[in-house]
This record gives C-alpha cells, structure tokens and sequence, in this order.
C-alpha cells in the first residue's frame, strides 16, 4: 500500500514529528511512505528512516499561485500513485481536493486543532475518513460542520516509548545541557514549544517569578525555536524577565526533547488556545516528569490530576505557581501509564484500520 503524507513544512512541531514517526511505522509494516512537504530540518531523518520526500510549495496561502501549485501537485500525485493521500493542515488540504477532483484518490484527514470555524477550515471535513486527536476535536467538528459520525475515527496522538523511555535516557547530553545553563541543584520547571503568543509564555514567566521570591534554586526554562514573525513577542518576553528580575533561560530550539523532559522537576503547559491533543504534556509524563496545563483541551484526557499532574486557569499566574509547587511532590509510574493509553503502537495500528477500509 502507498501512502503519501502532506504538510506545510517538516520542521518542529507535534504535527511535523507524528508525521515522521507515522512514515517510519509505515516503513517497518512494508508500507511505501512518501511525505509532500516544503521542506524542512526534519527531513534528513525522514529519507534515512525509508521514507521518500518531495519538496513542494504546499504552505503559501498566497491565491495567485494557486492554480500553478495545484496542477504541479495534480502532476506530482499522477507520478506517486498513492493509494492514500492523508492530509495534515488547510492548505494541503485545499490543494489536495483542486488537484484530486479528477484523480479520485481516497483521502485522510487528521484535524490536529481548533481551528477557525470558516469555510476555509471545513476543507478538513471533506477528506473521506477524518482522524481527530482527541473528543474534544470530535466534538468540535461535529458542532460546527455536521461532520458524520462514520466518517470519524478519534486516534490520539501516539508517543513513541523508544525515545521518551527513562531507560533510554542521554545522560552523558544531560550532564553537558546542566553545566551549559547552569542547572546543577536547581529545581528545573520547563515549557517545550515553539515561542508563540498561544503559549502564553508571560504566564509561565510571571509564575517562575513569584516561586523565586520563595525559593531561590528555581529556574524556568523555555524550550524552542523563534520564527521571524515572533521576533518581536520574543523580545516582549525578554523585557518582562527584566522587569520581574526574573531568571528564565531560553535554550532555543533542542532536538534532545525527552531529555529535557527528564532533567526537568516540573513542565508546564500554559497555552491560551485548547490544544487538541497535548503531545508535550504525554511525553513528559512519560518520562515521570509532572505536568502543571491549562484545564481545556485534549490535556483534559492525559493529566490525572493529584496524581500526575495538575490543572490552572488561563491566565491565573499565581495559581499556577501554587500547583508547580505541588507538583513537585508527586510519585508516578508515567511511562507505564502513556504505554497503556498513548503509546505509538496503538496510533499506528488504529490509523493503519483507517487506511485499511480503503482496500478493494
């Protein structure tokens, strides 16, 4: 069976790294694994993994390259053969139905957020079988679109228990990653994402700030890359720091996520927006680390709160400081419990069904 994957870039992200792990899997099950993509920093571990890669402008909203972009990808498509295209965001999506109407490809969506309710979002209904990440998804796209109850399939999103496994932990990077920030008998509370404003990072900042005032060994850490248009908001966050003498380290973009997830007391998941599944949140309790997250979304289904974690308002800066503080105490078997809910292996399986129903 042949299956292409497209999405904008395949650079981080949650989306970009289920992406590559999903083409793996493929691979491993005697699949052909093809991804569409403009490109990006994960690709060289995609194509030495198996997968196949073709560059393609599938990312640019701009409407006046539209009708050359979908004829090349008409071309590209005719060329592959897929038996399955499975789509992963809008654009992809817009081009995919533009330049499939005459190719008649069945097509997999997976709606990966809360998007927008626009005639533009309600492209990821139209795919012949949808993949939502979480109920909350479901829900969402049922209320909004009608969506039919047999076109879905709820598939949260898998965590691979190879690389987020405490036993197969880099302890020699995470002995360099604390010398090089000065972690050594800190007590470590981290946030792992792209800097956007949906993560809400002055929350996180403001709560790092008042535990500091009572314990002076904490440090907060944010994890990942800043994209040009977020220049701007990042210098913002910096400017607060300062204003707060707070001590907050930003280690830009690393690709040793499990281990930060490791050597970290604490992660925090403060978005504004609901994440529709919480990636983060499940690697992290995987490595039994606990999470402190916003009370909305897919998170609602991962933290068990008291036992693995805990929930805070949106905004509420202080509480949450009070629930890192709390956090710290907990004890948890976390790899044992993401096995036996959101393991890789059961994401794999469950999609593979999906693709399945299309066999003649």
């Amino acid at each position: 069976m042949k299956i292409v994957q497209i999405l904008p870039e395949l650079n981080e992200g949650g989306v970009e790294r289920g992406v590559v792990e999903l083409a793996r899997e493929l691979i491993k099950r005697d699949f052909d694994s093809f991804v569409i993509s403009n490109g990006g920093k994960l690709t060289t571990q995609l194509e030495k993994e198996g997968s196949r890669h073709f560059g393609f402008d599938v990312c640019s909203k701009n409407p006046l390259t539209l009708p050359t972009r979908v004829y090349g990808l008409q071309k590209l498509l005719k060329e592959l053969k897929p038996d399955i295209i499975h789509v992963r965001s809008r654009v992809p999506a817009w081009l995919v139905y533009l330049a499939n109407k005459s190719l008649k490809i069945p097509v997999v969506s997976t709606v990966h957020g809360f998007n927008s309710v626009s005639f533009y979002s309600k492209i990821m209904t139209k795919a012949d079988k949808i993949i939502c990440v979480s109920g909350a998804i479901k829900e969402y796209i049922q209320k909004h679109y009608k969506t039919p109850e047999d076109k879905i399939s709820i598939i949260p999103r898998g965590i691979d228990l190879e690389k987020f496994n405490p036993d197969n932990i880099d302890k020699d990077f995470i002995q360099k990653f604390k010398q090089e920030f000065k972690l050594q008998n800190r007590f470590t509370v981290s946030t792992v994402g792209r800097i956007t404003q949906l993560k809400d990072l002055e929350t996180f900042i403001r709560a790092v700030s008042i535990l500091q005032k009572e314990d002076r060994s904490v440090v907060g850490l944010i994890v990942g890359g800043v994209r040009e248009d977020k220049k701007e908001y990042f210098n913002s966050l910096k400017s607060l720091i300062k204003s707060l003498h707070a001590e907050v380290i930003f280690t830009g973009s690393q690709s040793k996520v499990a281990e930060i997830y490791s050597l970290s007391d604490v992660v925090v998941s403060s978005s504004k927006k609901p994440e529709s599944f919480g990636r983060s949140v499940a690697e992290a309790l995987a490595l039994n680390t606990p999470v402190v997250a916003t009370n909305h979304g897919g998170v609602l289904d991962i933290i068990a709160e008291n036992k693995n974690g805990y929930f805070f308002d949106i905004g509420d800066f202080k509480d949450l400081a009070k629930k890192i503080y709390r956090a710290k105490e907990l004890k948890f078997d976390g790899f044992k419990y993401v096995k036996e809910n959101f393991s890789l292996e059961q994401m794999v399986i469950k999609t593979v069904e999906v693709y399945k129903n299309f066999e003649k």
